[in-house]
Parts: C-alpha cells; structure tokens; sequence
C-alpha cells in the first residue's frame, strides 16, 4: 500500500492554500488542532441562525435576529467621540435605528445611502423605549439578497478567526472534496437513508433548519460512522493480526481444576463459570487469545484468572499474571497462593527487587519449566527472563495498557494467549472504543455472602463526629482507610494533606493506631506500612489513592473518604469497594465540603443509591464525557471530531460488526469495498492500521 490516494491530497495540503486563510489565522487554527484542508472540512457548525427574510421587526423578541428589507432614512452621525452613529430605517410596517459604534461616516453612506432600500440582519435589541439593531452581521442590496444563507451555520471560532472566514474556509475546503468510492455497506447505507461522503459533508455545512444540526441528522450519523468504522477497521486489523499469529491449541484434561474446585468453601456464581468456559474454549482453538474479563469490584477475578492458569498448566505449559505495581503483584500472589496450594502448582513472583543469587534461582526455574505460575510487574518483560513454555499472560489493570502495548506483549510468548483483566467497569460504548480488538467476557455478579456495603453522605463540618465513631469502632477491634482528598494535580500538596490529616489522627486515636501510605514513599516503606496494617498492628491507614485498586484487607469495615466530590465516581466506586471484603458490615462515609456543587452533589448521591459498577460508569461517562473518563491523554482513546462515544454507542457497535465482516469477507482489503476502506483508513489517517495491512 504504496500511500496516500492522490485523491485526497488536496485535503491534506497546507490550510493557506483555501481562500482567506493566510500564515497568521493559519498558525491561531493549527493550535487548535486544525492543520489541513480536512481538519476544516471535518469542523462542522454547532449551532445556526435563521436569517429568512420577514417581512417586520415588530414581532421580534431580543435577542433574537431578524432579516428584513428597509428604506434607508437619515443618518446622524457620532456627535462626540465615544458615541455611536445611527441610521433611521423603515421595513415594512415600523421604524428602527441601526446603531454603529467606530465606524467612518463616509463608508457608512456608501453602504446605507439615503432613499434607497437594503436587506439587514442583526440581532434586535430595545433600548430607551425604541427598536434597534447594533452592527448588522449583513447588509445587502434586494439583488444581492441570495447571498444571505436563509439559515447560516455557526462555527466553533478560534483566536480572532471569524464567523466570515470560517464560513469561507469551510466553503473552499468542501470544493477540495473528491467523490470517493464507496466504503459503507450498500445495504446498511439504504436502511439508514445516509447520503455519500461527499455529499454528507456538504450537508452538515449547509444545514436547512435547526434539526440538520443534531447529531442524529442522517449526514452528520454518516460522518460519525465513518470515524467510527475507521477506528473499528484498525483494532479488526489488529486483532486478525494477533489471532494469525497463532497457532496453538491448548487444552487441558481438567485434573487441576477439579481438584480447585472441590477445595472452594463455595460455588462460583453463574458468570464465573461462564467466562471459565469462555476463557478455555479460546485457548482450545486454533487461534491466538486476545480476551477482556471484565469485573465490577470483588465479582471474583481471582478465580477466574488462576482456572485459565492452570489450563495453561494442565497443557504442560507455563501461565504469567502481570500486575502495574509491586503492591498489586504481591496482592495477587496472596490471593492465588491458597488455590496453588490446592492445585499443587509452584507458584512464584519476579519483581525489580529480586536481586543477584535469588533472581538468578528464579529464572533458572522459569526457564526449566519448574515454575508454572509467575506473578510479576512489567519487570517480567526483561530481556533476560525466558519462560520454558509460555502458554498464557494475563495482564491486570488493563486501562495502563494501549493496544500498542498490547501487540508488543503478544510477541514476547512465542504465541501466547492474552487474557486483560479490569476492575473498572467501562461502559459499553468506551469499551468498544478501547477494546474493540478484543472478545469480552463480564462478571456482572457478586459472590454469595458478599454484605452490602453502606455509603452515607457527611458534611466536613462533622469531622469530630467521624472521629468519634472511627474511635469507637477501633477499640471495637476494626480497622478503616482514610482517603484524603486530590487537592491539585500535584503529589505534593496531596502529600501534605495527608501527612496532615495523619497527625490530627494520631493524635486523636494514639500513636500506635494509625498509619500512613502515600506515593511519593519508596516502595519499600509504602510495602511496609500496607503489610502493618495487613496484619492488624495498626487499625487505621490514612492513604492518597495508592489503595485505589487490588488491596484486600478482609478485617478493613471502614471506608472514610474526605473531599469526596474531587473525585470521579469510578474512582469512589474502586475506593469503596476496599471494604466489605469479610465478614462484618462495612460502612463508606463521603465527606464533602460546603462549596458542594449541584453536579457534585449528583454525584454522591448516584453511590448512595446503588454498588453496581457497571451503572456508575455510565452515569459517570454522562456527566464527566469520555475524555475526562480516562484521561484521553493517556488512554490510546481516539478522538472524533464529529462522532461522540457519550450517545452513538449503538452506532459505534454497528461499526465494529461491519468492520469485522469486511475482514472476513476480504482479509486484505482487495476487493472494491475493500478498496474503498483503505482509501477511508487514509482520510482518517489511521496510520497504523495501513502499516498492518501492508505487513499483512
């Protein structure tokens, strides 16, 4: 795929080349992220205004804008500096003045000349008693009156680029437009009524009336599937890429598993044993893995994980559980020692502090196999450790991983399944946009026994009464998190008020009692005070976030997290679910300050009302939008221009069906649909995507 269609390259040429763009608006557009005749192309109106023409302003109502034909009457020009000149005008049935602030008088003569008649439009405003419209956007002459779209589109602006100029950019860059074949499937474009690409741009540019400007008008639906389709094209390239690679079955005569089973104090719910089968049926295939369990706070990932381990292991090869920090590693070495234990499987963790003689014992057991489960952090990529028989890594905390990464760790284990593991439930639509080159397996069910945890909603002007009740419950034997508030985007000042809020409760419950773990310790100190509290030596842990994800401390009943509306609702979803963990009833309290927003407010309230994570997350992606969601900066989340992942979720799932479709019914591309969608991969610049075709 040699490179870009000619086609196209006028759309990517530079933006001086449309007409009324020169090197300075050029430079104010490129930091807004407009660089070519595309990104302008790609720039649709938000909003309009109706310009048709009436025939009086007398029914109008300010702010409104109005178009009517005037005689022109006098002109009383500025009588000091400072002050405005007025036109007196007449339409049809009532007088007003056109108001002008600096503006020459001669140059207003020659547009406005007594006796004759114009066409203005402007907004309407009353003053003094009397009608008037201040510095009409439009005058023209009755034959020139064409010129004034009926309903003029508004276009988002940028330092000092003008509603005038966007409108002639837009207009000069949609004459650069190319027909291009077709990409859409032929039946999908006739049940929908969506117009070709050409012509859909050129629509959402000259929309009719207000109803061609909503997101569900058939052109701009059609330039969001397109982004939609390119995106779902890419992560359907990634993964036939991933699942050619393959080309191992690995199956497992059960033994082990049994053996776990039967040793569990319990049943494992229905969507437990459903993602087990789903996990194993996978590996059983020809095909390379490439699956996502996702699971709401303490649905059991645990169990899940270690029975796909052993199938690896039952198969004679090795498993790998990968975790973004030490503190998750060891946390996941806890959890699945007892079930090793029952299996009989050596179990081990590699991490940066295996040094020297341990390491070097470590790695001789990995490479002769004797090690069938390893437990580590990234340091398990190191050049130097090599697996005997690699057979499947699952990576924890998914949302620290890109597809980018993702492909590089696909190539370590000669051909490896990949299982993702996340505790975050990410709505349907972001899924599909972070994860559409991957199968999906949910745990959307709490284990039995798992007591409900109660969230309360308290005022920081309580804080005594909080610390009174923490006092009690401590001498009662029970031991609470003490969250502290994102003061800003620096660590340090959350430091402080940790170290702060550390003190007062030192000072108010005994020495002894409370602990303190933050990110800026070294990880062995922060190992240190989580394993004290781990063991019951010390009953309170005040923390930054570091214990948002993975630490189970079953004894932990109290979760305390002040300033609570400075974090998203994910974020307290992940913090509460710390507790509720054993046997006792667990409590959450959200301390929230007096400045209280409304959206805030909703916010506490939505945790109060319900635990299921899946739920909060959509609730939490229509209040925050997906870009705050997961910080876009860092999550590998496109960015759509016209598409909007909060409310075209059913669409984006239309995409990801067609786009694996036209994978399978043409692998390369070749074909005349084919053809047409790499012609799309490049006008969406999905570079990545035209890079795999090539390879492939």
């Amino acid at each position: 795929m040699s490179g870009r269609p000619e086609a196209l390259w006028p759309l990517f040429g530079a933006l001086e080349t449309l007409d009324g763009i020169g090197p300075k608006t050029a430079k104010t557009l490129a930091d807004a992220g407009i660089e070519k005749p595309k990104d302008i192309a790609y720039s649709l109106p938000y909003a309009g205004v109706d310009r048709s023409l009436r025939a009086t302003v007398r029914e109008v109502q300010p702010p409104d804008v109005a178009t009517v034909e005037v005689l022109v009457g006098r002109h009383h020009p500025a009588p000091a500096r400072g002050r405005p000149h007025r036109v007196s005008v007449r339409d049809a049935e009532t007088d007003f003045t056109l108001v002008f602030f600096h503006a020459r008088a001669e140059y207003l003569q020659r547009q406005l000349p007594t006796g004759q008649r114009r066409i203005v439009s402007g907004k309407i405003e009353h003053f003094d008693g009397a009608v008037q419209m201040v510095h009409p956007d439009h005058i023209a002459t009755p034959a020139e009156a064409a010129a004034i779209p009926p309903f003029e589109p508004v276009y988002p602006l940028h330092g000092g680029v003008t509603q005038k100029l966007m409108w002639r950019a837009t207009r000069a860059a949609l004459d650069l437009a190319p027909d291009l074949a077709e990409w859409i499937d032929p039946g999908l474009m006739a049940r929908e009524g969506w117009p070709a690409w050409r012509k859909a741009l050129r629509m959402a540019h000259e929309p009719g009336d207000q109803a061609a400007l909503a997101a569900d008008d058939p052109a701009r639906t059609r330039l969001a599937y397109d982004e939609f389709l390119a995106h779902q094209l890419t992560l359907a390239l990634a993964r036939s890429t991933l699942r050619r690679g393959k080309g191992r079955v690995t199956a497992g005569d059960g033994a082990l598993r049994t053996r776990v089973m039967g040793a569990l104090p319990y049943r494992p719910t229905g969507a437990q044993s459903r993602a087990i089968d789903e996990i194993a049926a996978d590996m059983a295939s020809e095909r390379r893995m490439n699956r996502l369990l996702q699971g709401d706070v303490g649905a059991g990932k645990t169990l899940v994980a270690f029975m796909a381990l052993l199938v690896a292991v039952e198969a004679g090869g090795q498993g790998v559980m990968m975790a973004p920090t030490e503190i998750l590693a060891r946390q996941h070495l806890e959890g699945l020692a007892p079930l090793a234990a029952d299996a009989g499987v050596r179990l081990e963790i590699l991490s940066g502090r295996d040094k020297g003689a341990t390491r070097a014992a470590k790695l001789a057991a990995l490479d002769a196999g004797e090690i069938g489960v390893l437990v580590g952090t990234h340091a398990v990529f190191q050049p130097d450790v090599a697996f005997r028989d690699l057979r499947l890594a699952i990576i924890d905390e998914q949302h620290r991983f890109g597809v980018a990464q993702r492909m590089e760790l696909g190539a370590k284990g000669a051909r490896a399944d990949v299982l993702v593991m996340t505790a975050t439930p990410i709505p349907r639509s972001l899924a599909l946009a972070q994860y559409g080159d991957m199968d999906v397996s949910i745990l959307d069910e709490k284990p039995p026994g798992r007591l409900p945890v109660t969230t309360a909603l308290v005022s920081s002007g309580r804080m005594e009464d909080v610390v009174a009740r923490l006092r009690k419950a401590v001498a009662e034997g029970r031991q609470a998190y003490w969250v502290c508030p994102l003061v800003d985007e620096s660590e340090t000042s959350d430091l402080t008020a940790a170290e702060a809020r550390f003190k007062a409760l030192r000072a108010a419950l005994g020495e002894e009692v409370v602990g303190l773990v933050h990110g800026q310790m070294p990880p062995a100190q922060k190992d240190e005070a989580m394993a004290r509290f781990v063991a019951g030596r010390t009953s309170v842990l005040v923390a930054t976030t570091v214990i948002e994800v993975g630490v189970n401390v079953p004894n932990a009943s109290i979760m305390v997290i002040e300033g609570a509306e400075s974090f998203g609702l994910a974020q307290l979803h992940q913090l509460r679910g710390r507790v509720g963990r054993g046997a006792a009833a667990s409590t959450c309290l959200l301390m929230y300050s007096a400045t209280l927003t409304e959206g805030g407010r909703r916010r506490l309230e939505i945790l109060r009302e319900t635990e299921d994570g899946f739920r909060i997350a959509e609730e939490d992606l229509s209040m925050r939008g997906s870009g705050d969601l997961i910080g876009t900066a860092q999550s590998g989340l496109p960015r759509f221009r016209v598409a909007d992942l909060e409310r075209q979720a059913a669409l984006m799932a239309l995409a990801q069906s067609d786009a694996r479709k036209l994978l399978v019914d043409d692998p390369t591309l070749e074909g005349p649909r084919g053809a047409a969608a790499r012609t799309l991969l490049w006008l969406m610049e999905q570079d990545r995507a035209i890079r795999l075709i090539s390879v492939g």
